[in-house]
C-alpha cells in the first residue's frame, strides 16, 4: 500500500464522517463472513456484518466437506442443517483417466463421517440468519465503498446502500474481517497482493439438469468426478431434484475447442460424449437452465492478515473446484479468524502473534490442498496421488495407511487437527510441504506459482475449541488430560 492511497487526515481517523462504531466489522455474509461473525458474537464481542446482496442469493460450490460439520456445531446451526433435507453426502466417486475409485467418508476418524450436497442460496441464507439470531448486527444490501486507514491499519469503512436509495455512512472498528469473496476488497483495492496461478487458469461451465439418473456406483449421495482428455466433469445431486453438472477445462484448450465447435454449448456437449458416466446419467434428462461460466478463478493473496485485519475465505484465496474445498477453506479460515481476533481483543495474545498463527495455519491448509490438486492434474495414477499426499501429513501420529492419509487431507479434517495440535505440528507439516515443493518444482508448474510460505514462528500456540474458542499458549494448558485430544474427541 502507498501512503497517499491509504492514510487519511487526522480528522478522518479520529472520527471519520461522525462514524458509528463497532468492535469488529465483517465485510461479506457468505459462509466465511457469517461463520466468523457468529463465532465472535458468541464470545460476547460486538460485531457488525455488511453484505452487499440481499439473501438468499445464488452461489456455486454446492458440495461441502466433512470438516464443515464441527464448525456448524460451534455455530449452533448443525441441527437446522441436518433437518433441512439436503442430500447427505457419504463420499465421492472418481473416474480419473483409466482408474476409478470411491472416497468413502465412513473411513474417517472422529464423528464427522458425512457431509451434504447443498443448494448454496439456502445454506448460506441459513448461516446468515443464524448469525443475526446469535447477536450479529447483520445489514444486507449494504456495499463497502472505501476503507479508511491509520498508517497500514484499517480503522473505518464507508458504505452505501446497494439499492441506489442514496443511504450511506461510515462505520469505525477495532478489527476488520474481510470476507468479501472473490471481489476481495482489501486484496484487490488496497493491498494489491493477489496472485493468479498460471497452472490453474481454467474455465468452468455448468448448468442444472432434471431427471438425471442416480449415480449407480460410489458412496450414497456422492459427487461424481469424471475426467475427459482436457478436463473433467462434476455431477452433484441436489435435494430439489436437480443435478449440478459442470465441465472444467484449461482455458487455452477450452478456447481452441470453442473456436473449433462454435459455442460454449457445443464444447460442453462434445466433452460430455467423452465422459461415458456423465453421458449415461443424462440420457433422457432435461437441462433446465442456461450455462454459467467462470474463468481464471485460482488465486492467492501473498499475505492474508496484517495490522488490524484478516482476509477470510475467497477474499484471500480460491483454489480449484476439483476437491470441493471452497466452503471448507472459508469456514476453516473463519474459525481461525474468530479465535485469533477474540484472543487479541480479550488481551490474551499480542496481535502480532495471533495473526501470525492465523497466517500460518490458513496458508498451510491452502498450500497443502493446492499441492494435492496439482498431483491430480499431473497424474492419472491413484496410487501415486495417495503416496504423494501421505508425505504431507504427520503419518506417525495418525498411524494411517495411504488411502486414509489422502482422505483426511482432502476432507479438510487434517487442517483442523494440525491447528488443534498447535504450532509445532504446523511447523512439521510446513517442512514436509517445503521439501515436496523443492522436489516437484522442476516438473510441476503449480509448485512454481506458489508464494513463499509464511515464516512466522508460531510454536507454543494452538487452537482451542472448547470450553471457549481461542488461540492459547501451550504453557496455559490446564493440568490433566491433554486438551487438544479432548477437543478432537468432541468433534
Amino acid at each position: 500500500m502507498t501512503e497517499q492511497n491509504t492514510v487519511k487526515t487526522a480528522n478522518d481517523v479520529d472520527n471519520p464522517d461522525n462514524a458509528e462504531k463497532t468492535r469488529v466489522l465483517v465485510i461479506g455474509g457468505g459462509p466465511g463472513g457469517s461463520t466468523a461473525a457468529t463465532l465472535l458474537a458468541r464470545q460476547g464481542i460486538e460485531v457488525t456484518l455488511l453484505e452487499s446482496a440481499i439473501f438468499p442469493r445464488y452461489h456455486i460450490g454446492e458440495s461441502i466437506l466433512p470438516s464443515v460439520l464441527p464448525v456448524l456445531d460451534l455455530l449452533g446451526v448443525r441441527e437446522e442443517v441436518d433437518n433441512h433435507g439436503f442430500v447427505r453426502k457419504d463420499g465421492a466417486y472418481f473416474e480419473w483417466g483409466p482408474e476409478n475409485w470411491d472416497l468413502n467418508f465412513d473411513h474417517l476418524s472422529g464423528a464427522s463421517r458425512h457431509s451434504y450436497q447443498v443448494i448454496r442460496s439456502e445454506f448460506d441464507h441459513m448461516l446468515l440468519k443464524n448469525a443475526q439470531a446469535k447477536g450479529v448486527d447483520v445489514r444486507e444490501g449494504v456495499k463497502v465503498t472505501e476503507i479508511l486507514f491509520h498508517g497500514d491499519r484499517p480503522v473505518a469503512a464507508r458504505w452505501s446502500a446497494s439499492d441506489n436509495s442514496g443511504a450511506a455512512g461510515t462505520i469505525a472498528f477495532d478489527f476488520l474481517v474481510d470476507a468479501s469473496g472473490r471481489a476481495g476488497v482489501m486484496a484487490t483495492k488496497y493491498l494489491k497482493n493477489r496472485r493468479y496461478h498460471e497452472a490453474f487458469k481454467n474455465v468452468a461451465v455448468w448448468s442444472y439438469w432434471r431427471d438425471v439418473k442416480p449415480l449407480e456406483v460410489g458412496p450414497k449421495g456422492a459427487i461424481a468426478v469424471c475426467s475427459v482428455p482436457y478436463g473433467w466433469f462434476w455431477a452433484i445431486p441436489l435435494h430439489d431434484g436437480t443435478t449440478s453438472i459442470g465441465l472444467v477445462a484449461k482455458r487455452t484448450t477450452f478456447s481452441d475447442e470453442r473456436e473449433r465447435l462454435g459455442s460454449i454449448e457445443a464444447v460442453y456437449a462434445d466433452a460430455m460424449t467423452q465422459a461415458p458416466r456423465i453421458l449415461e446419467m443424462t440420457q433422457g434428462a432435461n437441462k433446465i437452465e442456461g450455462y454459467k461460466v467462470e474463468q481464471d478463478y485460482s488465486y492467492v493473496s501473498e499475505r492474508k492478515s496484517g495490522p488490524g485485519y484478516v482476509l477470510v475465505g475467497d477474499a484471500a484465496a480460491f483454489l480449484d473446484p476439483l476437491l470441493s474445498t471452497g466452503v471448507h477453506l472459508s469456514t476453516f479460515s473463519a474459525l481461525l479468524a474468530a479465535a485469533s481476533v477474540s484472543a487479541v481483543l480479550d488481551g490474551e495474545l499480542a496481535e502480532q502473534e495471533a495473526v501470525d498463527f492465523y497466517e500460518r495455519a490458513y496458508h498451510q491448509a491452502y498450500e497443502r490442498l493446492l499441492v494435492v490438486v496439482s498431483f491430480f492434474y499431473n497424474s492419472y495414477n491413484r496410487q501415486t496421488q495417495f503416496f504423494e499426499a501421505d508425505k504431507l501429513t504427520r503419518r506417525e501420529r495418525h498411524m494411517l495407511n495411504l488411502y486414509e492419509s489422502f482422505l483426511h487431507i482432502v476432507t479438510g479434517i487434517e487442517d483442523l487437527d494440525d491447528s488443534i495440535d498447535g504450532g509445532e505440528a504446523l511447523e512439521e507439516v510446513a517442512q514436509q510441504i517445503a521439501t515436496q515443493k523443492k522436489i516437484d518444482a522442476g516438473h510441476n508448474e503449480a509448485m512454481n506459482s506458489l508464494p513463499d510460505s509464511p515464516r512466522q514462528a508460531v510454536g507454543g500456540l494452538y487452537l482451542e475449541l472448547e470450553p471457549r474458542l481461542r488461540i492459547r499458549r501451550t504453557s496455559e494448558a490446564p493440568a490433566g488430560p491433554e486438551p487438544v485430544r479432548e477437543a478432537r474427541a468432541g468433534l
